[in-house]
């Protein structure tokens, strides 16, 4: 096991990597300081795990939430439910959530921790590649609305986030390489030296051999953490965590949610940051051309809905949280491994990004 620590002064909290963590109650009751738990997990992950994490819990009032499985059911209706059986069973201000789940379920359960009854305590137990080296880390928690993704949540962090690498091998092919995309950020945005590590490695990744996930996920949450702790509430350097995300999003948001997997999306969306990085001068061909070549033999989309209208980018786009006073900006770079949030570039220049690999501006 390898423990990381995000460093947030009172409310730093440990990230434990490894195998068969969750049958190891020392790294979850540490954390729950009152006698009520509700643990929070969806249809597909609870046959797998629940009963694992409820035998840990068994000496605590544990009460139990399974939500339906997928992004379109990251929805107030969803935080509504955990509020409904928190109620129900009169848990109180001590109560701990515990999130067993991909970043869907991380991401309501921890937004229902936010506003329940103005802040409890919870704990992520994330079981995707995607969650394990992103959603669950730094705090972020929320749910989709029809008009934009994540425009409603709040920032609070867990008390400890439990990555079980054994978890992964019962995930889907395409939630594994969707997962992916976002350590393929990390090497982009911030870690040069872990880009050319995944660049001869990603086929050990996506093989699930364990030697290379446990690599990958400690090396991804690392920078997510060295990141988060410069800039817990996203007024900075945190906002280069969304590289392709403006565009993914928008992508999401128009296919309906779940149509597109969100690393997918994000994938698609890193490949046009990228290329609008190029088109200014700021990278390389040679550095664009490597960044997509790696997008695509992992498996994962490099071009953009055919379907999608420059016209719904620029509408979806329009409505991103790094909108500062009617100004688009995004998460662009300079080279690989330095990103940048900027809103110097030519209109132009994104319209012709809008056109990568489809007839967007026909």
């Amino acid at each position: 096991m390898q423990t990381l620590e995000v460093d947030l002064g009172d409310r730093s909290y440990p990230i434990h990597i490894g195998t068969g963590l969750l049958d190891n109650p020392d790294l979850i009751t540490p954390h729950i300081h009152g006698k009520q738990v509700l643990i929070v997990t969806n249809e597909t992950v609870g046959p797998l795990y629940l009963a694992r994490v409820q035998s840990i819990c068994a000496g605590y009032q544990c009460d139990v939430v399974i939500l339906p499985d997928g992004e379109s059911f990251k929805t107030l209706a969803s935080v509504n439910r955990i509020f409904d059986a928190l109620l129900k069973a009169r848990h109180n201000r001590t109560t701990t959530l515990i999130a067993l789940g991909g970043g869907v379920v991380g991401d309501i359960t921890g937004f229902a921790a936010a506003s329940y009854q103005r802040g409890v305590n919870f704990i992520q137990i994330p079981t995707t590649l995607l969650s394990q080296v992103d959603s669950s880390v730094g705090g972020k928690t929320g749910v989709n609305h029809a008009m934009g993704k994540n425009m409603i949540g709040a920032f609070h962090q867990p008390q400890c986030v439990i990555a079980d690498t054994e978890t992964l091998s019962t995930l889907p092919e395409r939630e594994l390489r969707a997962g992916f995309a976002e350590v393929i950020k990390y090497g982009l945005i911030c870690d040069s030296d872990f880009f050319d590590w995944l660049e001869l490695n990603y086929r050990s990744v996506l093989s699930c051999d364990m030697s290379a996930l446990a690599y990958t996920i400690e090396r991804s949450c690392r920078n997510k953490a060295q990141v988060v702790a410069q800039d817990e509430r996203e007024s900075g350097i945190r906002a280069i965590l969304n590289f392709g995300h403006t565009f993914g999003h928008a992508i999401e948001t128009a296919q309906g949610y779940g149509n597109w997997l969100h690393g997918e999306a994000v994938a698609a969306g890193m490949v046009m940051a990228t290329d609008l990085s190029a088109r200014l001068g700021w990278i390389s061909a040679s550095d664009a051309q490597r960044s997509r070549a790696l997008i695509e033999v992992a498996g994962l989309p490099a071009v953009p809905p055919e379907d999608m209208t420059k016209q719904q980018f620029m509408e979806l786009m329009a409505v991103d949280k790094k909108v500062l006073d009617g100004a688009l900006r995004l998460v662009l770079l300079k080279g690989i491994g330095d990103a940048v949030v900027s809103s110097d570039f030519a209109p132009q220049a994104l319209v012709e990004t809008f056109a990568v690999g489809s007839e967007l501006c026909a």
